[in-house]
């Protein structure tokens, strides 16, 4: 598709090409840990900047601009990823930063671009510590990781209600892996805890190398959780079901992060089902949006260039692209500070949802979504203006399976 720019000159000021083209770039998880997750966002990125481009590109000052894309294997590692940021803008000049995957590199990427006042648009970063600094030049297009899975706890509370329980009688059970989005997806689920009267029972940490969480299901048993939260990325969801399956443990409602990347249903079929699923995106929401339309017209669209359903990873990361190319025409120029102010007016509804920033660069227009996999498809329980499915609460035994 063209999307990989191999180098274009720009002043620092005034972002200029021969070629009628901006660049963006963006240090990338091509290999490493991250690497299943940096394709996805690889893909993310170049299908949207090709329906940008097909779209006849960006008008800005009376002149049409398509969009190119640079990247750099960050080989899942936050400091190459610092360097190579660093470089895309001093050397390759791109005009606007994309994010690269996971908090902790994003965290990296946006010291750099603070510093070099270059505006940075991240999709892959949810860590509350990425907005607590006072920066002005990042803006996040997802929802923040304390929101993950807090609305799992909501949905059990009205579950409760409707069978005739008292939802403060529900006791929640927490297993995170000790990183900063786990410790803020487990402040959210805490906060939503005391907010409906629930008590915590169980708050454990997952052990580092993902092999073996045996020693935090023993507590379940004792303690009989009624909702457990896990939260350990792609490893953490597969340890997690793979042990619940072989211990039989019995947990009203199971929910985590990560279901689809680690591939639940793929790995463990029908034992996994029931599972209560944090995504940012799915393309039975009924969003609508410029360039891509609606959620199922991006996935059409997306499936037909890589041949398969795109995750939210990729979702969120063409959102970010579509965010910037919205910045770009209203900035009406390739100025950088223009281009900042522009991103922070941000109000645009996209086949991912409105996006709108707040003073620290946080999408407040757009909510989580959770989905319940059952025999195999991830059914959309909640937000409830969106839910196209009833939650079965609790779910159903290992004796009645």
């Amino acid at each position: 598709m063209g999307l990989i720019f191999l180098g274009q000159a720009y002043s620092s000021a005034q972002a200029k090409s021969d070629e009628n083209t901006i660049l963006l770039g963006a240090p990338l998880s091509i290999t490493g840990h991250h690497s299943v997750n940096g394709k996805h966002v690889r893909n993310g990125y170049r299908v949207a900047i090709a329906k940008v481009n097909e779209n006849g590109g960006i008008k800005v000052d009376g002149k049409t601009y398509n969009l190119a894309l640079k990247l750099y294997n960050d080989e899942s590692n936050p400091a190459i990823a610092a360097k190579s940021a660093r470089r895309l803008i001093k050397r390759d000049k791109a005009l606007v930063l994309l994010g690269p995957y996971s908090s902790s590199t994003t965290a990296t990427v946006a010291a750099v671009a603070e510093k070099l006042r270059v505006p940075l648009v991240q999709a892959n970063g949810a860590s509350l510590s990425l907005f607590d600094k006072g920066y002005k030049y990042q803006f996040a297009v997802l929802s923040t990781a304390e929101k993950y899975l807090s609305g799992a706890l909501s949905l059990a509370a009205e579950a409760a209600k409707r069978n005739g329980g008292d939802p403060s009688k529900l006791k929640v059970g927490i297993a995170i892996e000790p990183d900063s989005f786990s410790r803020d997806l487990r402040s959210g689920v805490v906060k939503k805890a005391k907010e409906l009267g629930m008590s915590v029972v169980l708050d454990e940490k997952l052990p580092r190398d993902f092999k073996d969480m045996t020693f935090i299901l023993d507590k379940v048993k004792t303690s009989k959780p009624d909702i457990l939260v896990v939260s350990g990325h792609e490893m953490g969801a597969s340890l997690a079901i793979k042990q619940i399956k072989e211990q039989k443990i019995d947990v009203p409602m199971l929910a985590m992060s990560h279901c689809e990347g680690a591939d639940i249903h793929g790995l463990y079929g029908l034992f996994a089902d029931h599972t209560i699923c944090a995504t940012q995106w799915a393309s039975d929401l009924n969003y609508q949006g410029v360039w891509f339309g609606s959620a199922h017209n991006y996935k059409r669209a997306f499936e037909a260039e890589y041949g398969y359903s795109p995750p939210y990873q990729a979702a969120e990361s063409s959102a970010a692209v579509l965010v910037v190319a919205d910045a770009i025409k209203r900035a009406g120029a390739l100025d950088r500070e223009k281009i900042r102010s522009a991103l922070a007016e941000t109000n645009v509804q996209t086949f991912f949802g409105r996006i709108k920033f707040d003073e620290q660069g946080r999408n407040v227009a757009k909510p989580m979504v959770l989905r319940q996999l059952v025999q195999g498809r991830y059914l959309l329980v909640a937000p409830a203006q969106f839910a196209s499915h009833k939650l079965v609460f609790p779910r159903p035994k290992w004796s009645e399976r």
